[in-house]
Order: structure tokens, then sequence, then C-alpha cells
């Protein structure tokens, strides 16, 4: 999942960076649009941002022309404590809180073992086929780059890449379209667990870190272009939540990686180019790879929770749905203008309850056990855990605020929810969620078709 499970976490880091490295090939000035590097032909632009993309060898999918609906495939590939806290609990090590300290900490034959485990069994054939069932056309799966290169690091590279592409055939069978997400660079580009090394952002300080990182997209871009795949991977992720409010020198780091990589996709078979705001507001990004600039086939990546602060832990119910409600104008008028914009991780979830959201070893906001001395908003027993303590009350809420979220999300491009499955948070488990009723089988059964309308 996204997180900004740690971004109170990397908010307080103290430590300065270094002068950044990411010294690829400058696009003008922070405001200026990028565009294709030296020497490389510009695609034909769109007519508009929202314009469809052309279907490949068969395949393909219209974005701009019907909602992109989908689920993230988080926790597989990459490992996060909260989604498989028994593949952490089971370590009997503290200290092994993300992926990189499982390999650093752990007997490799031990680790090998545990991972291979887990890939063969967290996500099969079924899930993509009980996927398709619930009416989703998308699923967006994280991959980290250790998976292609681990070089002086302690990250397992195994069987990763080839289950990725086991996914993408599982995908295929069952009509999905697959949107290839970068989840962890080289030396993280923000610090949560989820890139698989919690701790400060070092991605942007050095070029080698941007080098390989470079690698690893024009890897995967020649791969899933190939007739092979039917066109099941429509899109690409560059890299999945780079900390922009980090600093600026991170900030700019992405922002020219972004300008300078959009072209290895492209040129490697037409598949989109997915780009995340970096927690920048959208209106940062006008302008910026669209149409009227020489590109084409970018699709914005944003993110929306309501659960790491303690300003939205508070809201009530009927504030949570109306703040999802507003959402929508806003991605609009960015879409309209701009790029094609999808809202790449969000939840039902209205509180931080699920164990080691915020981090192994880190306690909730919103029963006070996150130990930043702030008091508890509230009991978490009934608002996380297991569906059967849920009541029908708060089932309801989590039906609205569904609804109210697709909603808003569909006034632009659409939505990919965070996530399919996890082990002991049925808030966030789509899957338990269509099980259980709060979420439809179909999305467009709607039991509060006006719920943003009031």
């Amino acid at each position: 999942m996204h997180s900004l499970a740690l971004l109170a976490h990397a908010l307080f880091l103290s430590s300065a960076l270094a002068a950044p490295c990411c010294t690829l090939r400058k696009k003008g000035s922070l405001s200026s649009p990028a565009a294709p590097p030296p020497g490389v032909q510009a695609p034909t632009p769109s007519p508009d941002a929202n314009t469809t993309s052309t279907p490949r060898n068969g395949g393909g999918f219209a974005y701009g022309s019907k909602p992109v609906r989908g689920v993230n495939l988080g926790g597989w590939l990459v490992l996060e404590p909260w989604i498989t806290p028994s593949i952490f609990d089971n370590t009997g090590n503290n200290g092994i809180v993300d992926e990189y300290t499982l390999g650093q900490y752990s007997d490799y034959d031990t680790a090998v073992n545990t991972l291979r485990s887990h890939w063969s069994t967290w996500i099969t054939q079924s899930d993509l086929t009980a996927i398709a069932a619930a009416g989703l056309n998308h699923v967006r799966i994280p991959i980290g780059f250790w998976a292609f290169d681990n070089a002086g690091t302690p990250y397992v590279k195994d069987q990763q890449y080839s289950y990725l592409k086991k996914a993408v055939q599982w995908a295929s069978n069952a009509g999905v379209s697959v949107w290839v997400d970068l989840h962890g660079v080289p030396g993280s580009q923000n610090g949560y667990d989820n890139s698989g090394q919690r701790g400060t952002p070092q991605w942007h300080t050095n070029q080698d870190n941007v080098a390989r990182t470079t690698a690893v997209i024009q890897t995967l871009a020649n791969e899933f272009s190939q007739g092979q795949y039917g066109g099941a991977v429509t899109a690409i992720e560059l890299v999945n939540e780079p900390a922009g409010y980090y600093s600026e020198d991170l900030l700019t780091c992405a922002r020219n990686y972004y300008g300078d990589t959009y072209s290895t996709v492209r040129n490697a078979g037409g598949l989109v180019v997915v780009i995340h705001d970096a927690f920048q507001d959208l209106s940062y990004w006008d302008g910026f790879l669209t149409p009227n600039t020489g590109s084409s086939g970018v699709l914005m990546d944003t993110h929306i929770y309501q659960v790491f602060n303690d300003d939205q832990l508070n809201y009530d119910w009927p504030t949570h749905i109306s703040t999802a409600c507003q959402n929508g104008p806003r991605l609009s008028s960015y879409a309209d203008s701009n790029l094609w914009t999808v809202v790449g991780e969000w939840s039902t979830a209205s509180t931080d309850c699920a164990t080691y959201l915020n981090g192994r070893g880190v306690g909730a906001r919103y029963d006070g056990t996150y130990g930043d001395g702030n008091a508890a908003i509230g009991n978490c027993y009934g608002k996380s855990g297991d569906q059967s303590t849920f009541s029908g009350d708060y089932k309801t809420f989590l039906r609205q605020f569904w609804e109210a979220q697709v909603t808003a999300y569909e006034q632009a491009q659409g939505w990919i929810y965070w996530c399919w499955k996890n082990e002991q948070a049925d808030d966030w488990s789509y899957q338990k969620g269509v099980q259980n009723g709060w979420i439809p089988s179909d999305p467009d059964n709607r039991q509060y078709p006006n719920i943003c309308s009031n």
C-alpha cells in the first residue's frame, strides 16, 4: 500500500541530505514541461488529454473512454508487515521490519523458502478470476527493483519476476488489464517499509540509484510490450510515491526522472506511462508531459487516504463521506486540462487501527498507541480486524464510503483500490468487502446513487 504509513516518521527525520545526484538531462525549470531526450522524436500528440489510447497487439485499454476499476495486489511481490504480519512475526526478530531487513537478518535459505511459499500461495489464478467476477478491469502489481538487481543489498532476488509474468498471464486469462508498478527503488524513494527499506529516502542522492531504476523500467517495457502478452499489460508506473515533501532535491529528481524515462516506456511499444504526483497538489504538474507539449499516453496516479493524520481520524462518518465527494471536481479539473488521472490507491478504512499499518512495532494514532503523545481518538475494536466484529451500522458506513469514493474518482478516469486481500484488516480488503456486502460484486450497483449530490 502506499503508505503514508510512515509519513509522520519521514517528516520528523532531521538528518540533512547530501547534494542530489539525480543529474539526468534537465528539462528546464520546475515549471517547464519535460521534452523527449535529444534525438528522440516525441510521439504524436493526442488531440486532448483524455483521448483513448491505441490498443496494442489486440489488447490494450481505452483509457479516457471507460473507467478504470481495479485493485492492487499489495503485499505479494513486495512485502508489507501490515498485509502479512504473520511473515514478520514468525521471524522472531523485532528488527525485521521490511523486506530489506528480512534479507539482512534472516538465514538466506529461511528467507528464500519463506518468500517462495508466500509468492506461490498469496496470489493465484483463482484470485484474478475472482477479481474479474467482481466487475473489475485492472490490477496494479507492485514489484521492487531487487527482483531484477539486488547488487550491494541484502534483498533476496529470486522468483519475483517469474511470478509477475505468471500474474500477467493469469490476468490475461481473466480479461483483466495490468498496470505494473515499480514500488521500490534503490535507496528508497520515500523511506516507507513498502518501498522495501524503511528509514531515510536516499534514492535521489546517488546518480547510480536513478540509473539502476531506469534500467529496471527498460526491462519491464521491453518485456511487456511483446506480443506474447496479448496487450494484457497496458501501463507501467515509473516509481511509486516518491516523497516530494521530503526535500526539493527529491522532488526535482523525481520530476527529471519522469521526463527522461517517459521515452523509455513509450518507445518500447506504446505502453502508457504512469507518474505519481509525489504528494504534490495536482496543480504542481500542470502542463507536465501533456499532449500539448508533445507527449502522449501519460497518466497521473494520485493516492487518497483519510487515515494518516489526527484531523482526518477525528472525522465522523458523514465528514469522511463528504470529504471523499469533494475530491471529484478537483480530480476532473486536472484531468480535463492535463492528463488522465486515476486514484491508484485508496481504501474504505477510516482508522489506522490495522496491525502494523504505521510500521512493525508502531501503534495506531486512533487508539493513542502511536507514540506521539496525542490522546486516543477512539477504541480500535470493531473498526479493523475481522469483519465479524463490525457492527451493522459500520458496514453501512463502509458501503457508503465506498460509493462516495468511486463516485468521486470516476469523475476523472477511475480508481484502483488498496488492496485485494490481507491477513488481519478486513476494512482494507476488497475481497472481504465483496464477500460481506459492503462492496458490491458489480461496481455499477449503487445503493446510494446520489451520495455526492447532497
